[in-house]
């Protein structure tokens, strides 16, 4: 607001200074008489900005009082501020009428000069003129505008890639967050589950011989430090930056290690493999392993004996299948569901499919998981 008062004030200073030094046309009124539309011209300076229809306005009447008196320059050149002013702070579509209107104006005053006087040269002259007066302002208002409306789209579509970059990393987080769960779930669940029954089972029995207690408790201990292990492993991943590291890579070839670890926890399964084993892709290799190693900590938790697991290599896939009876009797230990998501998370994650529900007396769990790009379902 003070630089529009100051711009105001020296356009008045400047208009005073060209009506002393007589820039203007000679009439019968008093000179004094030609401040007044000045005045009125730069009181509508001081509207630019607040309500530059209204300093047009205001203008105009300036502009059109000071042709009765004079016409002066001063009065002229700060009416051209009031013609900038509306076209760049009004409306839009105003601005594009006045671009019009003033362009008319010009026309209109070179052909009238040209009709008056009888002069055809007058109607470029006049026309010009004008059209310097009152186009060339609104004119270079309309490309500041489209410059500044411009720039003001860029950085709105600036703060929408933001908006996404920011929306693109926490997804991210979510999706890391979601992995991280799954892994601390299927590595927790197996070992603990397996360390919680065998310590229900060694403190209900009253029984036990010392042999067999050793062996309960020996079970125990390699549980817990199975368990310890893979989080160390899991921990270390998290902290190294890159790939998964080859040497601390979970595949599905060990998965006779599961197998003989839930056998020593006190379950009866039969295991099989069909089909020459061979190397998986790393996201195969690991989805595999936990669906394996799930679907056994469940069997463990609330299935009957004796399990059956197959693992069948193909030539585009690997095949797993997780067979348990189901008696109907409660789960031993609770469950919160998060295995079978997780089951089904990671066979989405590599393009396969998984089913898992009841499958005649007993429950089965069943994943297909692609090895190449060839569609094997």
């Amino acid at each position: 607001m003070k630089r529009v008062a100051l711009w105001a004030g020296l356009a008045f200073l400047m208009g005073l200074f060209l009506i002393a030094a007589g820039a203007s046309l000679r009439r019968d009124a008093p000179t004094w008489q030609l401040v007044i539309p000045l005045a009125i011209t730069c009181t509508a300076v001081l509207l630019r900005t607040r309500a530059p229809l209204g300093s047009l306005g205001l203008g105009t009447l300036g502009v059109l009082l000071d042709a009765f008196v004079g016409p002066s320059l001063g009065t002229v050149l700060v009416y051209t501020d009031n013609l900038y002013a509306a076209a760049l702070y009004g409306p839009a579509r105003f601005a594009r009428w006045l671009l019009g209107i003033t362009t008319l104006i010009a026309v209109a005053a070179g052909a009238a000069g040209w009709f008056i006087a009888g002069d055809w040269r007058l109607l470029a002259l006049v026309g010009f003129q004008v059209a310097l007066v009152l186009v060339t302002p609104v004119t270079t208002a309309l490309v500041l505008r489209q410059h500044r409306d411009q720039a003001a789209i860029e950085r709105a579509k600036a703060e929408q890639v933001a908006r996404l970059a920011e929306l693109d990393r926490q997804a991210a987080i979510a999706a890391e967050r979601a992995r991280m769960a799954r892994e601390l779930h299927d590595m927790i669940a197996n070992h603990f589950s397996a360390i919680a029954i065998q310590s229900t089972a060694a403190l209900s029995r009253k029984d036990l011989d010392q042999a067999t207690v050793r062996k309960v408790m020996e079970s125990v201990r390699e549980n817990s430090v199975k368990g310890l292990a893979e989080m160390r492993s899991m921990i270390g991943l998290l902290r190294q930056e890159g790939d998964e590291g080859e040497a601390t890579r979970l595949r599905l070839q060990d998965a006779e290690d599961l197998v003989d670890r839930s056998r020593r926890s006190g379950m009866a399964v039969g295991f099989q493999v069909d089909g020459e084993p061979r190397e998986l892709p790393p996201s195969v290799d690991l989805a595999g392993y936990r669906i394996l190693q799930e679907a056994l900590t469940n069997a463990l938790k609330h299935g009957e004996q004796p399990t059956a697991v197959s693992v069948t290599y193909a030539p585009h896939h690997v095949s797993l299948t997780v067979d348990n009876p189901v008696n109907g009797r409660k789960a031993s230990l609770p469950g919160a569901g998060a295995g079978l998501i997780g089951m089904r998370e990671r066979t989405n994650l590599v393009g396969g499919n998984l089913k898992a529900g009841p499958h005649g007396d007993g429950w089965r769990v069943a994943a297909t998981l692609p090895t190449s790009d060839r569609d094997t379902s």
